[in-house]
């Protein structure tokens, strides 16, 4: 813990969450002054100004935690330790802040910094070991909500790497095909050349392109991870009907345009994109009676949309499904987006170059 950094990415400094809050407890704490005439003035005045230390607590959390609690403190000693304000309890969000996106020295300084509060604040044996479980929980769910988003960064990032594989094991297939190109037509030409000069000319020809063509599908591949696996026959826009085939919901397939000559990476994205989404429909499109998938050629692109009738997805129920897809796409220069659809249903929609 003491060498624990601060949590990645840092955390926004405000959200709209922050205005809101203070907004509320503004007016809530001026409230219960004029409800609770027995309150100490100073009391309430304190609790009004440590309002304003949910401005930096994510970017400040150890030394919000300081003054909000030694700032208690030193009132409780100056007067007598007088009766709080119940709206003071929205103190522990510092803990659950510091816990959250505090490094691990600040978590245990401002560990060390709240429980020397209540030490000192609450003398009575039994409060003080409630108001140190209160402080303690507030603090350790930070931690928890802390650790927990770390394993799924460490999801969405182990499925960009699944990604990324599966693009190289894709993009293996083409550059394999390109070289092998290139050293048949070297021999041809080798084993022409002292009859037909020309053949040999011919063959440079081939070679100089199958060798250009090699060398666009490398500089993609050198981007993704290449790990040592059985290689797939890759598929694309001319085995979509396989989409239309298993149990499930019925599946349209529509291709338009001239799609003859795509590169193979493009091609193969094409078909892993349109796959993962007729299976996310097929699992979370709830009464869905038809699932429709186009492909058209536009220009210097390639449009792919996936939609569905059935009722849109809860968040996050695709799980890493549409991450893993935009992932590929970017990779490719496209980009790809999914979302709930006009009036019912849910869109998939991904735009790749020709060229990727």
């Amino acid at each position: 813990m003491w060498n624990e950094p601060r949590p990645l990415p840092p955390p926004p400094k405000r959200v709209w969450r922050d205005h809101a809050l203070i907004a509320l407890l503004v007016p809530a704490v001026v409230l219960e002054g004029v409800l609770r005439p027995e309150l100490p003035r100073p009391a309430v005045a304190l609790t009004l100004v440590l309002v304003a230390t949910l401005w930096w607590r994510r970017a400040h959390p150890l030394l919000v935690v300081v003054i909000a609690f030694g700032g208690t403190l030193v009132a409780d000693l100056l007067m007598g330790r007088p009766d709080d304000p119940h709206t003071a309890a929205f103190l522990l969000i510092l803990p659950y802040t510091l816990g959250r996106w505090g490094s691990g020295r600040e978590v245990l300084a401002g560990a060390a910094v709240m429980l020397g509060n209540v030490a000192l604040s609450v003398p009575a044996p039994p409060d003080l070991v409630g108001a140190a479980a209160v402080v303690s929980i507030a603090l350790l769910a930070g931690i928890a909500v802390r650790f927990r988003a770390r394993a799924q960064q460490r999801d969405r990032e182990q499925v960009k790497l699944l990604e990324r594989e599966r693009l190289a094991r894709d993009l293996h297939d083409t550059v394999a095909h390109h070289v092998s190109a290139m050293a048949i037509r070297a021999q041809a030409g080798l084993a022409r050349a002292h009859k037909d000069p020309d053949a040999a000319v011919e063959a440079l020809k081939v070679i100089e392109a199958e060798a250009s063509r090699a060398l666009a599908e490398m500089r993609t591949m050198v981007r993704v991870l290449r790990h040592p696996a059985d290689l797939d026959p890759a598929r694309g826009v001319a085995d979509l009907a396989e989409l239309q085939k298993g149990s499930g919901v019925p599946v349209d397939v529509e291709v338009r345009g001239d799609l003859g000559t795509l590169p193979p990476p493009t091609d193969a994205a094409i078909f892993r994109l349109a796959q993962e989404s007729v299976t996310n429909a097929r699992r979370h499109a709830r009464h869905a009676t038809r699932i429709h998938v186009l492909v058209a050629a536009d220009g210097d692109r390639v449009r792919l949309r996936v939609t569905d009738d059935g009722e849109a997805p809860t968040p996050g129920a695709t799980g890493y499904g549409l991450l893993g897809m935009a992932e590929r796409a970017t990779l490719l220069g496209g980009t790809c987006e999914a979302g709930p659809a006009p009036g019912r249903g849910w869109t998939v929609t991904a735009v790749l170059p020709r060229t990727a």
